[in-house]
């Protein structure tokens, strides 16, 4: 019983689903003595379809908005009990119940400093709803609710920068991560549960459907993202910024494998702009590895 997996198969995540890879390598990271607290959304619909549950730890599934708050409120009752030294508390959720709908809540979290690990599973869109952009989508990318027509080439804003805005709070751990590399999500959960206050882990999960890949290139997809330097793999610890080095590759290696960046493969300008991003990244978190002599 001791080494029975803590989110075991037989969900109903999409094949090649990057948020439910994500999933189970936090949890199993973390620990049996975790409690999860769960944003609706897709992690939610497919691991906790009524009678069963994916999950083997207690499990919380809260409004789109509020799951920072409902995972406070676990955390002070442990303390009230005199049990949060030995418990765990997680509180997760895509990107849309993070960036947007449940800022409020996730600011008010790190502002009292609750002893919990946010979690933000981003792919990038309201995928369970039906692919809408949210505050975490990226620059040119095709949505329902930023589609291409004659005068649009997708969504016209770049990523909120959620790192940055946790790092704003004073809090003692953010990190961001990637379902392309696994070990490096484990090592960051471990490191983050063993800091006292809150902490923020936001990873990168690709979604085969929104992102309209292949389903068996999720891994692939993810590790591009980071080798171009659209989503950089950083760490602020009390505020001190680490961040992996990359020796980057042009963003069309990454844009060409997914259909949602399809409408741009033949506009320069467009794909000018998006190297931009990734070039300003670069320069910002000195994510080049420089070639040795």
């Amino acid at each position: 019983m001791d080494n029975k997996p803590l989110f075991i198969a037989g969900h109903t995540a999409c094949a090649g689903c990057g948020q439910s890879l994500a999933a189970r390598l936090v949890i199993e990271a973390a620990g049996a003595n975790t409690i999860v607290a769960n944003n609706t959304g897709c992690l939610e619909v497919f691991s906790t379809a009524f009678p069963e549950s994916a999950w083997n730890v207690p499990f919380i599934h809260s409004l789109f908005e509020n799951c920072a708050a409902v995972a406070s409120g676990v955390e002070a009752a442990l303390k009230f009990l005199g049990k949060k030294d030995t418990t765990n508390v997680i509180a997760q959720g895509g990107d849309g119940g993070t960036a947007d709908i449940g800022l409020q809540a996730l600011s008010g979290m790190w502002e009292r400093g609750h002893d919990i690990l946010y979690v933000c599973y981003d792919n990038e869109a309201y995928m369970n709803t039906g692919i809408q952009r949210s505050g975490l989508t990226p620059f040119a990318t095709n949505t329902t609710t930023s589609p291409i027509a004659e005068k649009s080439f997708g969504n016209p804003r770049p990523k909120k920068p959620m790192p940055e805005i946790a790092n704003a709070h004073g809090i003692p751990y953010v990190a961001t991560a990637s379902a392309g590399y696994p070990q490096d999500i484990q090592r960051k959960v471990k490191k983050a549960i063993s800091i006292k206050g809150p902490k923020y882990i936001q990873i990168h999960v690709p979604c085969p459907l929104g992102w309209r890949h292949e389903s068996a290139l999720t891994i692939d997809v993810a590790k591009l993202a980071v080798e171009t330097g659209l989503y950089p793999l950083i760490e602020y610890e009390n505020g001190k910024l680490t961040a992996r080095q990359i020796q980057p590759k042009p963003v069309e290696e990454y844009l060409k494998t997914q259909g949602r960046f399809k409408h741009i493969l033949n506009n320069p300008e467009a794909i000018k702009q998006v190297q931009e991003v990734a070039d300003r990244n670069i320069q910002k978190y000195g994510l080049r590895l420089e070639k040795s002599a």
